[in-house]
This record gives C-alpha cells, sequence and structure tokens, in this order.
C-alpha cells in the first residue's frame, strides 16, 4: 500500500515536471519501503564523527515539508542549513599514489574542518561527483563574525533613513513620472537601511538577534566566512609544506574539483517562489529592461562586488540618456542641412562638373566631382557646426559621468557598510607557490611573518617582465599590421572598382550592367569604406581571442603574488592590447588617412603602393562609417552573440548528446545541479568591465565623428544589464559574496580616456573634419560671408602632363583631359609658385593649431574646476556618517555604564534608542534641529 502511494505521488511529480524542465523546487522526494535506510551518524574517513549520506538522501517530515516550499539547502535534520559544498572526483584510471595523495589531503582538510568547528555531511553516491555539504554553527559563525568585524543591526534604527528622506523631498510629478521604471514594492520590496555596528559576542544585548538565530546572519556573509575558514586550514601534517593550505590550492592541486555556495532556489518557470526565481523574473528578465535594478537584491544575494558592477553599469546606462537626445538633437540637424549647405549644393550641381584626379596610378579614370553628391550629402550630417558642439558637450558628459559616479559610490558604500572597508591581506596565489616549489630562497614577509618563495627581481623577474611587454609590443605591431593589410585592401578595392566601372567593351548592349557599373562607380568610395570596415571587424575578433590567451599567458609567466596584483596586471595588459585592436584602424582614419598624401605627379607611396586619400567630402563620413560597424558589431556578434546565443546553443547540443529522462533529472539533488554550471571564475567581471570601458572609449575618444554612438551603446546596455544578470543566475554556479567598495583599476583607466578624449575630439575637429577651413573661408575668403563658393577654393589644379609615364592614366580618351582637379590648397601650374601651399592653406593650417591650444585648455579647466566645485562626497553624507559614529559611540558607552551599575540593559535598550531618536533627529539630512529643553535640564549638546 505505502509503496502504491509512493508511485502516485512520484507520478503527480511528473506530471508537473512537464510544465518546468529541471524543476526541483516542488518535488517531494519519495522512496519505497525496500529502499529506505536508516539515518546514522558514521566515522569519516578521518576519524571525526560527521554526518554521511550515502543514500538518497533521506528526509524526516520537516524536510518534506521544507522541499515542498522550495529548494532542499539543510542537512538530513532538515535544521542545519548547507553554507558550502565542497565537489571532487575520483579518477578510476588515475595513477594510484596521485589518488592516494588526494585522499589523504582531503582527509587532513576536512578533520581541520571539523576541529575548527565545522560541521560535514557526505553525499558519496554514484554520480559524476562526490560532495561534502558544510554548515557552520552558531558558536563558530560569531567567533568569526567578531573577528572580520561582519556589521549587523542593531535593535532599534536611531537614524532615518537617508535615502527615504532624500525621496520624500520629490514632487509628486517628479514620482509619478518615475512610477513606470520603478519594481513593484510587493514582489521585489525595497530593503531598509538598518544602523549597523560590528559584531561582538560581548555585546548581544545590541543587536536585533530574533529567535531563529540562524536567520540572524545573511546568507552572504555565512558564505564568506566559511570561506575565509576554508581559505586558512591546512592539507597537510608535514611542518615542512607552510603553503599546503587554503581551499584555492586544493583546487589548483586538484584535490578537489569545485567549492561553491548553493543558489537559494529554481529560477524558471513553475518554480517555488524563492529570491533567485524573483531576481530572475523581475531583474534578469529581458521584459524589465526599462526598469530601475532591484540592487539592494543583487547585493543581498551576489554580494557586494557584483552589486558595485550593476550599480555601475546601471549609473553608466542613465548617464548615457542626456547624451543619447543631445547626440540624436545633432543628427537630426545634420540631416536637416546636409542638403542645403552650399559644399553640398556645389558638389551637387552639374554646371560645376569638376574633372578630378585618378584615385590611383596608371589604371584609375579621371572622375566627376558631381557623381560623389550623395557622398558629400552624407559627410555633411556629421561634419557640421553640431558636431564641435556635440564634442564640447561630451568632454563634459564625461567628466560629469566620473565625477557624479564617485558620489554615487560613496552612497552605496554608506548603504552597504563599506565606507571603513579595508582590504585583508592576500595570501599567496596557488600558481605563485606551485611556480615556485622547488625555489631555495626564501624571504619573510613583512605583513604576515611567514617565510615565503622569493624571487629577486634584477636576475629572474624582470627578464621575464621584458618579455612579456616585448611581446605585448609585438603583439600591438600585430594588429597594426592588420590595419596595413586593410589599406592595401582598400586602395586595391577601389582600383578594381574603377578599372571594372570603365571596361565599356560588355556594357555596350547591355543597360542593366551599365547601370550597375554606373551605381558601383557613383558609391565606389563607400563601398571600399563599409567592406573595408567589415573585413576590419573580423580581423579584430580573431586578435581579440588570440590577445585574450596571450596576455593571461604573459601574466601567468610573471609569477604574480597575490590575485588582486593579477587581476590588476592582467587589467592593464588587455586593456592595453585591446585598446590598440580596437582603435588602431579609427585613428589611422581620424588622423592620418589623406595627410601625407602628397599631390598628383608626386604622390607618396608607401610599400610600393599610393596612399589613400579622403573622398569630396572629407574623411570624417568615413571615419563614421568604420566606428558605427566597428562598436555595432562588436557589441552584436562579440557581446551579444558569445553571451546569449552560443551557451544557448552549447546547451541545446549537451542536452540532444546527453539525454535524460525527467524522473533522472528530478532526482538530482540542487548540489549536483549547481556543479552541472560553469565555475565562476576570478575573472567574472573582468570581461564585463573591458566590454564596457572599450565601449566608454569608442563614445568619448571618437564621439565627434558619430553622435548616434550613445543612443546605441545606451540601446546595447540595457539589454546588457539584462543578459549579465541572466548569466549569474542561470548559467554560473553561485559566486563567493566578496566584498569590495569601488570599480578598483577600472576608474582609473576611465578617467585617462577622459582626457585623451579631450585632445582626440579637438584634433578630429580640427584636422578631420571641415569645420575649420569653413570657418576660415567664411571670416577672410568669402565675398559674402557665406560659404559660397567654397567648394571651387579648395579644389587646386594639375596639369595632366605633368605626371609620369608609369602613373598616367592608359585607358582611351585619358590624353583629352588637359587640367584636373584635386582636394588641396595649392597653386595652380600657371603661376611662378607652381604647386606650392597657398596663402589659405597657411591660414588654416594656424587655425587648426589654435583651435586645439584653446580647446584642449579651455576643456580642461572647465573640467577642473567641475571635478573641484563636485566633491566625490556628498555633504550631507559626510554629515550622516560622522552622527552615525558619533551615536555608535554613545549607544556603547550608556549601555556599558548602565551595566556596570547592574541595570537590566534588554529592559532600558529601547529607552536609550529613542532618545537617540529624538536627540539627533533631523528634518533634512544634514541640517540639524536645535532640541527644546525643559529649564532644569542641563546645557543641550546638540549641534
Amino acid at each position: 500500500m505505502a509503496g502504491a502511494v509512493d508511485d502516485d505521488v512520484k507520478l503527480h511529480m511528473l506530471a508537473a515536471e512537464e510544465t518546468a524542465d529541471d524543476l526541483d523546487d516542488v518535488r517531494v522526494e519519495v522512496r519505497n519501503g525496500s529502499e529506505d535506510q536508516e539515518k546514522s551518524s558514521e566515522v569519516s574517513p578521518n576519524g571525526t564523527g560527521v554526518d554521511r549520506d550515502d543514500s538518497a538522501d533521506e528526509e524526516d517530515a520537516d524536510t518534506q515539508d521544507k522541499s515542498v516550499q522550495g529548494r532542499k539547502l539543510f542537512f538530513k535534520d532538515g535544521h542545519r542549513r548547507i553554507d558550502y559544498i565542497l565537489a571532487y572526483t575520483v579518477e578510476e584510471d588515475g595513477k594510484p599514489e596521485d589518488v592516494e595523495e588526494a585522499r589523504l589531503a582531503r582527509e587532513v582538510f576536512e578533520r581541520n574542518l571539523v576541529g575548527e568547528g565545522l560541521q560535514l555531511e557526505y553525499d558519496q553516491r554514484e554520480g559524476e561527483a562526490k560532495y561534502v555539504k558544510v554548515h557552520i554553527p552558531w558558536e563558530v559563525l560569531t567567533r568569526y563574525a567578531e573577528i572580520l568585524k561582519v556589521k549587523v543591526p542593531v535593535k532599534k534604527n536611531p537614524m532615518k533613513a537617508m535615502s527615504a528622506r532624500l525621496w520624500a523631498t520629490l514632487t509628486g510629478m517628479v514620482k509619478k513620472m518615475f512610477a513606470p521604471f520603478e519594481l513593484d514594492k510587493e514582489v521585489m520590496p525595497t530593503i531598509p537601511r538598518r544602523f549597523t555596528l560590528p559584531y561582538s559576542r560581548t555585546k548581544e544585548y545590541l543587536y536585533d538577534i530574533p529567535e531563529d538565530r540562524e536567520s540572524f546572519f545573511s546568507l552572504v556573509a555565512r558564505s564568506r566566512i566559511v570561506n575565509f575558514i576554508l581559505r586558512r586550514k591546512a592539507f597537510s601534517d608535514d611542518k615542512n609544506h607552510e603553503y599546503a593550505f587554503g581551499i584555492n590550492k586544493m583546487i589548483a592541486d586538484e584535490y578537489y574539483t569545485a567549492a561553491y555556495p548553493l543558489h537559494e532556489g529554481h529560477w524558471k518557470e513553475g518554480s517555488a517562489e524563492n529570491e533567485r526565481k524573483r531576481l530572475y523574473d523581475h531583474w534578469a528578465n529581458l521584459r524589465c529592461f526599462f526598469k530601475f535594478q532591484p540592487l539592494d537584491h543583487v547585493r543581498s544575494y551576489f554580494g557586494e562586488k557584483i552589486g558595485i558592477y550593476f550599480t555601475w553599469l546601471g549609473f553608466y546606462t542613465q548617464m548615457l540618456i542626456p547624451a543619447s537626445i543631445v547626440g540624436l538633437v545633432v543628427f537630426i540637424y545634420g540631416c536637416a542641412i546636409s542638403g542645403s549647405s552650399y559644399p553640398a549644393v556645389e558638389i551637387c550641381n552639374p554646371k560645376n562638373n569638376f574633372t578630378m584626379c585618378p584615385l590611383c596610378d596608371y589604371q584609375c579614370p579621371y572622375w566627376s566631382l558631381h557623381d560623389t553628391c550623395s557622398n558629400a550629402k552624407a559627410s555633411r550630417i556629421f561634419d557640421n557646426g553640431g558636431t564641435v558642439f556635440f564634442a564640447i558637450f561630451m568632454a563634459f558628459w564625461g567628466t560629469l559621468f566620473l565625477e557624479f559616479w564617485k558620489r554615487k559610490e560613496a552612497t552605496m558604500q554608506y548603504r552597504w557598510d563599506l565606507t571603513d572597508f579595508h582590504h585583508e591581506e592576500q595570501p599567496p596565489r596557488p600558481e605563485y607557490l606551485a611556480k615556485l616549489s622547488n625555489c631555495d630562497t626564501y624571504k619573510i614577509h613583512p605583513v604576515t611573518g611567514m617565510k615565503e618563495p622569493y624571487m629577486p627581481f634584477w636576475t629572474k623577474r624582470f627578464p621575464v617582465f621584458l618579455a612579456s611587454y616585448s611581446v605585448m609590443l609585438f603583439m600591438g605591431l600585430l594588429a597594426i599590421s592588420a590595419v596595413i593589410g586593410v589599406i592595401a585592401y582598400r586602395v586595391a578595392l577601389l582600383a578594381a572598382l574603377q578599372a571594372f566601372t570603365r571596361d565599356e567593351s560588355k556594357t555596350a548592349d547591355n543597360s542593366t550592367l551599365a547601370t550597375t557599373k554606373a551605381l558601383i562607380y557613383q558609391n565606389a568610395s563607400v563601398l571600399t569604406t563599409v567592406t573595408a570596415a567589415c573585413l576590419n571587424l573580423l580581423f579584430i575578433i580573431i586578435l581579440n581571442m588570440i590577445y585574450t590567451r596571450v596576455a593571461f599567458w604573459l601574466t601567468d609567466q610573471e609569477t604574480i603574488r597575490t590575485q588582486k596584483d593579477y587581476d590588476d596586471s592582467i587589467t592593464i595588459k588587455l586593456f592595453a592590447l585591446q585598446f590598440v585592436n580596437y582603435y588602431s584602424s579609427i585613428v589611422y582614419i581620424a588622423f592620418f588617412k589623406g595627410r601625407i598624401l602628397g599631390r598628383p605627379g608626386a604622390y607618396n607611396h608607401l610599400f610600393g603602393g599610393r596612399q589613400e586619400e579622403c573622398g569630396s567630402g572629407g574623411c570624417l563620413i568615413e571615419l563614421c562609417i568604420q566606428l558605427a560597424i566597428i562598436m555595432t558589431g562588436k557589441q552584436l556578434i562579440m557581446n551579444n552573440c558569445t553571451e546569449v546565443l552560443l551557451p544557448k546553443v552549447i546547451k541545446w547540443i549537451k542536452r540532444m548528446i546527453w539525454k535524460e529522462s525527467k524522473e533522472k533529472k528530478m532526482l538530482k539533488t540542487p548540489w549536483e545541479k549547481d556543479y552541472k554550471l560553469d565555475a565562476t571564475s576570478t575573472a567574472a567581471l573582468f570581461h564585463e568591465y573591458l566590454e564596457m570601458v572599450l565601449q566608454f572609449g569608442f563614445l568619448t575618444l571618437f564621439v565627434a565623428a558619430f553622435p548616434l554612438g550613445p543612443l546605441f551603446a545606451l540601446l546595447n546596455n540595457m539589454l546588457e544589464i539584462r543578459f549579465d544578470a541572466a548569466k549569474f543566475i542561470t548559467q554560473l554556479r553561485r559566486p563567493l559574496a566578496e566584498r569590495s567598495p569601488n570599480i578598483g583599476v577600472w576608474y582609473n583607466i576611465l578617467y585617462g580616456i577622459s582626457r585623451i578624449a579631450i585632445i582626440s575630439n579637438a584634433f578630429i575637429i580640427a584636422l578631420t573634419s571641415d569645420f575649420i577651413p569653413r570657418l576660415v573661408y567664411e571670416q577672410a575668403y568669402s565675398p559674402d560671408g557665406s560659404l559660397r563658393g567654397y567648394t571651387n577654393a579648395t579644389l587646386s589644379f594639375f596639369n595632366t602632363t605633368d605626371f609620369s609615364p608609369e602613373n598616367r592614366p592608359s585607358y582611351a580618351g585619358s590624353e583629352l583631359v588637359e587640367f584636373c582637379r584635386y582636394r588641396d590648397l595649392r597653386s595652380p601650374p600657371w603661376s611662378d609658385d607652381k604647386y606650392n601651399f597657398t596663402e589659405m592653406y597657411w591660414h588654416i593650417f594656424a587655425a587648426r593649431f589654435v583651435f586645439v591650444v584653446i580647446f584642449e585648455n579651455l576643456i580642461v579647466v572647465i573640467t577642473g574646476l567641475i571635478a573641484y566645485v563636485i566633491p566625490d562626497v556628498p555633504h550631507s553624507l559626510k554629515v550622516q556618517i560622522r552622527r552615525e559614529n558619533y551615536i555608535a559611540n554613545e549607544i556603547v558607552i550608556k549601555t556599558e555604564l548602565l551595566r556596570a551599575h547592574g541595570e537590566d540593559v534588554d529592559d532600558i535598550m529601547g529607552t536609550i534608542m529613542d532618545d537617540e531618536v529624538r536627540r539627533y533627529h533631523t528634518t533634512d539630512l544634514g541640517s540639524m534641529t536645535l532640541v527644546n529643553r525643559k529649564p532644569n535640564e542641563g546645557p543641550s549638546t546638540e549641534v
């Protein structure tokens, strides 16, 4: 009878499983009577008393009730929470001595964990891996919470929440304006900031400890404390192996294969309600792309380091909104004036049918300026007065973004108790110790006092650094070589298109082919630019994969001691390589193309070929096309496809190859399912930051050429937030909830880019665009103060008889052309100063120089003043932090005094808190209100 009931329950669960694959949150694990085994406390291999679970996770009634409500996150008794999972595999075909060594290391390690007070439970059933479940009891938890100075909430909050008070100052209209972007407070309630103090076991009367003490410390705090213990315990009894300790070293030595905290539940539709599912439904889901992020919930689930990343990404995305609006207005303005400006009208006028000099040697024909009408109009969309305004605006925007981010960062540090955060001294990396395992030179570390393997800098480390950065230089030159190859492709393709369109032997009787050739002839420059940009993007993608592997390999060879130093080193290397990879082709078009060209009859040659020249509309339109293709292509192909599409394809392939029945999936434990997820590496956020910082570089360094860049970046980032969130929730094991008060070295990189951007945009406006030549012509050379006649004034004459025989066009009829025009400011062939620069050229040269100097210095001074005027930490926040520190001291002093007098502190804690609320309540943050006193009261201490 019991077996029939069990079968009915299992069938019911399988039916529910059809609506939600991998559903483990709503199952009740049952076993036939013949399969039930008696729970027992067995002796582990190390001889200590631990709970062993070799059966299929037997549960009592309480545990079964918990499994109905959510994922099974407890030991077999249903009360002790699983705070960490250690996983390992036993290689059946491995060397016996290696298997025995790993077993002994795990035995010693686990014995030391039990000796520290941690409780272990084993799951050693047949499967992909064996598992050790770790629980930290209250006594160990409080001991290490005191050591690590974990902040916990006090019984009553004497401070009014800053965010609530600031929000209360907003008008109802503003609240209504932001209402559509707010999350539903019922499903994602606001987590109020509590007044916290560092935990002390002797002052537990201060803290708001609930009846269920296990829920007092947050789950991220529990896992962080367990990880702290795991990183310190030895796995060898040999005293000569000083660095045989820590879970990271054991994973590096393959004694364990993984160590991770469990996800709180399942995220799929139909799963029981849990924090992971709520985050997926209301944060990672694309349907919420326009909603504010629940940052406090992100922090409480993933920790401060990941919370700071998403805070920065969300803040950066919000700051793109005004830049996108201004850029869109500038673009619309350019579209409105593109067809009515005098330069575009003159080029498109058939009467001004100037015969232009060939674009390449020998095989390229003469061409008509009128044929580039569409190119000239398109160029005016991006090359106008609005471009200058937008470049200035973005220079200020970059500074404001960084300054306001520092204020936002300070606010989040306060809200998340990171204002007094200090990085703990990091132990040596396991890879560092492995590389120096045979080192015979040791040195006492000045902080830890431990003997560490020592590598002399000049004799051993310097040659490695020299070789490393030499390889980086070579890889940078490889990217520049790719750009030169693309330049050669552009020159060859343009010459081929010109020769193809001039071949009239096959088009005499074919009007369709003649029309096609005419269309190609008119847009040969644009077609060349687009295909070359796509080819450049392909090279960038290939080099990007190479650079990533090379940068990590080089950093590994440098034998860097700590993980932080390793991360900083790889950040600098990879950013430098990616900077050259992504920006070199754009820098070439912006600052070098057409600058050292020469003139007809005396062109400068490189590698036997003539250099490129800008089109009739200038190089800015080509820069815009190059920037748009690389920027959007990088975001669409390299980011979204690799982060979203590729994992789905891989998952689908795995499901097709290794099919599992739904019943088998349902019976898997949570730690088994989490083990199958991808491991969260130390560089999990590295690539995310790098992606956004490169985007920031596109927007600031070359924004004068592409005003729609901020809008494209805004749309991309709104999706990027959700894609990154979905990756952390659905694809990765739950990462360790690390604490970090800022974005680290990335801020310095962003600041450096913003400074370089001022110089970059100054030169783009001065050299790449025609803004300065048009301005000089209007002010000094125009007969009526307009741009009428500008096109003719900027085209010089060349006598075709001055061509050398090897460069002269050879097609039929070319000998009839006596003069051709080219884009430059040189004297005509009939003047005494033949082909020398004209007076107008030197006026424009001087104007460009003056503009660059004024632009740079003016922007630098103004942005410096902005940075000085805007404090890094809001004044009200400084006051709040000082007040909290003062109140914390006052509370401790008063309560300790009362305890010394023998009074019951628990009865008077509420009175003390109420007194603090009364004395220090403010109507507005940062401004104290004077508290009324009775005549017989002493002097007030209020500010």
